[in-house]
């Protein structure tokens, strides 16, 4: 069986490789599910139900979110209603939407659960605990588990790899938008990468305008951050190969879509 996954979608570039290049992508490489972080896909920040059906309507069977969840207040128009949609399961008890979704797909089913790193990022529920009660779950329905771990600090998203290895299918971390060239399948069989990357803008910083990254950091002055609506676009994703039965992985391996890096099909 494979997984493919595909990082923070960012803005209208974002949205627009996704539009192009996740059907081709499931074309070549033929995955059986198919996961896509969107929590920056509206402007940078958040996420529109008419986006998340977007994302579906191109291939995602689940889209999953991160530490922007609520920044665009249409969510809490729909994410109880949002079924293929997850966002971190450490936030607060109470908060609404779903922290781990399951998805059958011919004889199979997986579950998928996003988690909050907490090292540079708001204080909230310990992903650790977290973890290893919503895997305690999963196990009772299935052997294939997704953590989409979106942290800041390497050695958070290492530590979360190590702590679930030969529990879970993949941990995948997202949140920094930079791939990492660290992908490997875990002594225990799971499929670790600290970062997949992101998808949207190729030209700037984490896929906000270089223009104002510059200024904030010359000059320490607050600066609203906006994402271009024109210029080079990117994507970035993994392919993560397993076992139907016992849900361990065999093998991951990194995309990189632009213009330094082609598509072939």
């Amino acid at each position: 069986m494979r997984l493919l996954f595909v990082g923070d979608v960012v803005g209208s570039p974002g949205r627009d490789m996704i539009k192009e290049y996740l059907p081709r992508l499931k074309e070549k490489f033929r995955p059986q599910f198919t996961i896509v972080n969107g929590e920056n896909a509206a402007g940078g920040k958040g996420i529109t139900e008419k986006i998340y059906r977007q994302i579906l309507e191109s291939g995602a069977n689940v889209v999953t979110l991160g530490n922007h969840t609520w920044d665009n207040r249409e969510i809490f128009e729909f994410i109880d209603k949002a079924k293929n949609m997850v966002r971190p399961a450490n936030f607060p008890k109470g908060n609404p939407g779903q922290g781990i979704v399951y998805s059958k797909f011919n004889q199979h089913e997986i579950a998928v659960i996003s988690l909050q790193g907490r090292t540079f990022l708001p204080a909230i529920d310990c992903p650790f605990l977290k973890a290893e009660e919503l895997v305690e779950e999963a196990k009772k329905r299935t052997n294939i588990i997704f953590v989409d771990f979106h942290a800041e600090a390497t050695s958070e998203k290492q530590a979360m790899g190590w702590f679930l290895d030969g529990k879970v299918t993949a941990v995948v971390g997202t949140h920094t938008h930079v791939q990492t060239a660290d992908n490997r399948v875990l002594p225990e069989g799971t499929a670790y990468l600290s970062d997949v990357g992101m998808t949207g803008p190729y030209d700037e910083i984490l896929g906000m305008t270089k223009e104002s990254v510059l200024k904030r950091f010359l000059t320490s002055m607050p600066v609203r951050f906006e994402v271009p609506k024109e210029g080079r676009k990117q994507l970035s994703a993994c392919i993560i190969d397993l076992d139907d039965a016992t849900g361990k992985a065999s093998k991951i391996e990194r995309i990189l879509i632009n213009e330094d890096h082609p598509f072939f099909s």
